[in-house]
């Protein structure tokens, strides 16, 4: 869960969209952490996993105070690609969705292939994360 903050909206009170991005990645961070065992922070020891693309559809405005879910999809793994799919709601209502393809990539920015334990649960339990 996601609460909208001060920090989140313009001078119109509602999400600057850049903001919704932030809120994908750190809903990626979470899903590295919780969900792979990778944290971040072992990630980025050895390489990084940039996103080589994102796009996303703004639904309804979201404005501060707000508390928003963000939940995380993810297809079967690629050699050194992952699809990510996203939505956010605010109690039933859709605020936005958007999908991304994130690629690991060693230390010098060369894709490279998913950790075996990586891939393993990428494979098993490809699907919702929230």
């Amino acid at each position: 869960m996601q609460k909208v903050l001060f920090r989140h909206c313009d001078p119109a009170g509602i999400v600057f969209y850049p903001r919704y991005f932030e809120m994908i990645n750190d809903c990626v961070e979470a899903f590295f952490a919780d969900h792979l065992a990778w944290p971040f922070e072992a990630v980025h020891g050895e390489g990084a996993v940039p996103t080589a693309e994102i796009s996303a559809t703004f639904r309804r405005v979201s404005r501060h105070g707000d508390r928003l879910v963000l939940s995380l999809n993810h297809g079967a793994p690629g050699r050194t690609s992952l699809g990510l799919a996203f939505a956010a709601t605010c109690g039933e209502e859709l605020r936005f969705t958007a999908r991304s393809t994130i690629v690991n990539v060693d230390a010098a920015g060369k894709p490279t292939p998913w950790p075996a334990h990586v891939r393993e649960r990428l494979t098993r339990d490809s699907g919702d994360f929230a």
